[in-house]
């Protein structure tokens, strides 16, 4: 029977070591790539073509979910975990709309991390038993009300994906090359986004994105 193909990305040397050796002592998986990185995920992901790609939320150049969405959209075979120390309900949102197959929080044990790696192979969806169900469901009812988020619900799937880049600081051509896009078609998405939301500058976009979750204040150093 062939093995599981995993990739494993984490900026954590010691989750990678770690969880690394634990999934590759298993006999029905292989670990493909370790990466401490969302750009490098997507890259090797698109390459190697892993089943399954167990993604950390906050990772550098690029975080799990943008890598989650770019993975969906090159590679949509590729079954995604998302594995984290955030349960707050607007993460949740963002990962699962984003096309994650997989949810663990980080302190769960070996074992559940396993268990939602062979479930989100076999075809199911894993959610940590952790985060409730319910909590998900009333943040659903919660953001059907928002203005804010009706606004960014009517924006492009790559117009979402450019915003989240512009607020995490990338300039015009980072953001061309890691959606393989001109610079030019960076700056009209951006035009676009500013006309949308209504909004005048990267400030007030900063600003929108943390009420809507997209930017976590805590996190966020500009």
């Amino acid at each position: 029977m062939s093995k599981i193909r995993v990739l494993l990305a984490d900026d954590h040397p010691v989750v990678q070591l770690g969880l690394g050796q634990a999934l590759s002592a298993l006999p029905d998986m292989e670990v493909v790539a370790v990466t401490g990185n969302g750009q490098e995920a997507l890259e090797k992901t698109c390459v190697l073509q892993p089943n399954v790609a167990l993604l950390d939320l906050s990772m550098p150049d690029m975080n799990g979910i943008d890598a989650t969405r770019l993975i969906k959209e090159h590679r949509p075979e590729v079954r995604v975990v998302i594995f984290t120390m955030q349960d707050r309900e607007a993460f949740l949102q963002r990962v699962f709309q984003a096309g994650a197959d997989g949810y663990v929080l980080k302190g769960a044990p070996i074992s559940e991390v396993v268990q939602a790696i062979r479930a989100v192979h076999g075809g199911a969806c894993y959610l940590s038993p952790r985060v409730q169900r319910g909590v998900i469901q009333s943040f659903l009812r919660t953001r059907e009300a928002s203005p804010d988020v009706m606004l960014y619900d009517q924006l492009s799937d790559r117009e979402q994906q450019v915003l989240r880049l512009l607020v995490e600081g990338h300039s015009t051509v980072r953001i061309g090359e890691m959606l393989f896009i001109s610079p030019k078609t960076v700056e009209t998405h951006r035009t676009n986004i500013m006309q949308k939301l209504g909004l005048e500058t990267l400030v007030d976009l900063i600003k929108y994105s943390m009420r809507i979750s997209i930017v976590d204040p805590e996190e966020w150093q500009g």
